[in-house]
């Protein structure tokens, strides 16, 4: 969840530091810390915040250094919590989180010990400290070895100046050279530059930069390599391209991010043998969390329909404790945007010692997630910035209706097409500035509810999603036809309430939910692709998006509610790039 960046070399590293930290503040920006050593002396700075509250830092002087960027666990937002973390001569930065941690520090108190911070990162650097004998790498892996849980460390030493250690166990960790000195960061944009050579850490590596080398070793302490990534730059950049917000610019990438996703996803089939995988599946099974989750409801939707196909979609935080019956021929599909979400991770491995053949959907090579799935299918997102995903919800909408169509092949059933579907996006995107509109009517509301039928209730859970973790507003999605189980005690007059509707076979009934909410007093907007309905007496207001396959319609009408998240957060005065509490890449459990 944290974001980690390291530099020894030849140039002062306050500005490396600082310029990888905002870089990483998509992964946390609750407060950040450098430390940097002169060869002599050890500076740290942190402050609550972000990056810019550091800025001043850039003069200091220090040619080996340490940063991170933070996102709270344990512990408030406080200065005192903010990494970089010392204990007799040793610092470091942690993202992950110790499971044990309260069992070690009482340890450290009993033997007379003081802790100056209520995180679980402190603890590793008593424990470092208690194992170091001259040889920093010796005391890393001693230390590491009492820990249960996960981490990614940075560590300097006073004794060893010119020297940065790296563990990883669960959290993602590059270590690399870059132009005049040795990098470390907890992703590819906190270092990417022409010509650098970075390196993925795996669970159990460790790694000592010192000078001009790189040392890696595995778990077992020998001497190994790992194979040298390839990254595009302009995937590492972040450029607003004269947007206000990131994620205004990335929902106009959505066209373009569309047909990118669906030449890489062809070529995948061509490359790889999983029509000869999915003709030997029996059962589905999808892990995912958020934005994820709700890509796989719209995936089971389609291909329950499509194909008759049963899919089961679990939340991957929840998969391990319900103990999942895997049976022979288990076909699992995780989805993840950035391939380190912790819960998705471990529910993979659970999968796969279980027999089941995983295929991950992806937007970040060499991340964990593609390295631990039996099949890959990534998508071409390119960067996403913002911590409310969406151009990375549509492309990975892409990459499952492309196996939707790839299954109905081999089952040999007739399946509606994608094609243009970039096009469409487009225009989808003109129609829905529409909900600009809207925006008074959901800026001081108490609560919003997002209504649809069939695969228009998945996109009901992805609109109140986006609406809740920018605009901080209560939301929530149903099924249409649940309204009067129970959930309309809560409409009150001016209630705003986004109605989905994509398949004719079910309009009407929804419009029976959308009767039912006007005659208590609540204003109704409406996305659909059926001109008729836009004007029925009920509708405040509508966005009438292109028609296409009504499976696969999620692609489209999740545009409207990304929209409408965005402008009623800047309304409601909050930044939608970066909510409150959130952070992108969710890599603790």
């Amino acid at each position: 969840m944290c974001g980690i960046v390291g530099y020894l070399g030849k140039r002062q590293a306050a500005p490396v530091l600082i310029d990888g930290l905002y870089a990483l503040e998509y992964r946390g920006y609750d407060s950040v810390g450098i430390a940097l050593s002169d060869g002599s002396t050890l500076k740290i700075i942190k402050k609550i915040g972000r990056v810019k509250e550091i800025e001043s830092a850039r003069a200091e002087r220090g040619m080996v250094g340490i940063g991170h960027t933070r996102w709270a666990t344990h512990g408030d937002v406080t200065a005192e919590n903010a990494h970089p973390h010392t204990f007799r001569g040793i610092t470091l930065v942690h993202n992950g989180i110790i499971e044990n941690a309260e069992k070690l520090k009482k340890q450290c108190i009993e033997e007379g010990e003081t802790f100056a911070s209520e995180t679980d990162s402190e603890v590793i650097a008593h424990l470092i400290a208690a194992e170091y004998r001259g040889d920093l790498l010796d005391a890393v892996r001693r230390g590491c070895a009492r820990l249960v849980g996960s981490y990614a460390l940075a560590v300097l030493c006073e004794g060893e100046p010119d020297t940065v250690v790296c563990a990883r166990m669960r959290s993602p960790l590059i270590v690399g050279k870059a132009k005049d000195g040795l990098v470390v960061a907890s992703d590819i944009p906190a270092v990417a530059e022409k010509d650098a050579s970075l390196y993925s850490l795996e669970d159990g590596d460790f790694a000592r930069l010192k000078g001009d080398e790189i040392e890696i070793f595995n778990a077992a302490g020998e001497k190994t390599l790992r194979e040298r990534m390839e990254f595009d730059l302009e995937d590492g950049a972040a450029d607003r391209r004269g947007y206000r917000h990131f994620m205004r610019k990335e929902i106009d990438d959505i066209p373009e991010v569309l047909r990118a996703s669906k030449e890489e996803i062809d070529r995948s089939f061509c490359n790889l043998d999983l029509y000869r995988v999915l003709c030997q599946t029996e059962y589905i099974q999808v892990v995912a969390c958020g934005t994820a989750y709700h890509s796989g409801l719209c995936f089971q939707a389609a291909l329950e329909r499509v194909c008759r196909i049963p899919v089961e979609v679990d939340i991957a935080s929840e998969y391990r404790y319900m103990d999942p019956i895997v049976r022979r021929g288990t076909l699992l599909i995780a989805v993840s945007q950035s391939g380190e979400t912790a819960d998705t991770l471990a529910a993979v491995r659970l999968a796969k010692r279980r027999g089941a053949f995983v295929i991950a959907v992806v937007n970040v090579k060499y991340s964990s997630l593609a390295r631990l799935a039996d099949a890959v299918l990534y998508t071409r997102a390119g960067r996403e910035v913002a911590v409310a995903a969406t151009k990375s919800f549509n492309a990975q909408l892409m990459a499952l209706y492309s196996i939707v169509e790839a299954f109905a092949a081999v089952k040999g059933r007739r399946v509606p097409t994608l094609s243009h579907i970039e096009r469409r996006a487009a225009r989808t995107i003109a129609a829905a500035e529409g909900v600009r509109g809207w925006v008074p009517y959901f800026v001081g509301a108490k609560s919003v509810y997002f209504i649809g039928r069939g695969v228009d209730m998945c996109t009901a859970l992805e609109g109140s999603l986006k609406l809740k973790e920018i605009s901080y507003l209560p939301s929530e999605g149903y099924a249409a036809g649940e309204l009067k189980h129970g959930t309309l005690a809560l409409i009150e007059p001016f209630t705003p309430v986004v109605a989905i509707l994509t398949r004719r076979d079910i309009a009407e009934k929804t419009m029976n939910a959308v009767h039912e909410a006007y005659a208590r007093g609540a204003s109704i907007f409406l996305v659909t692709c059926f001109e008729e309905f836009c004007t029925e007496k009920e509708i405040a207001s509508s966005v009438l998006i292109p028609k296409c396959p009504s499976d696969f319609s999620p692609i489209l009408s999740v545009i409207p509610l990304q929209l409408l998240a965005y402008y009623v957060s800047i309304a409601r005065g909050n930044d939608p790039d970066k909510p409150r509490n959130l952070a992108k890449s969710v890599t603790v459990e």
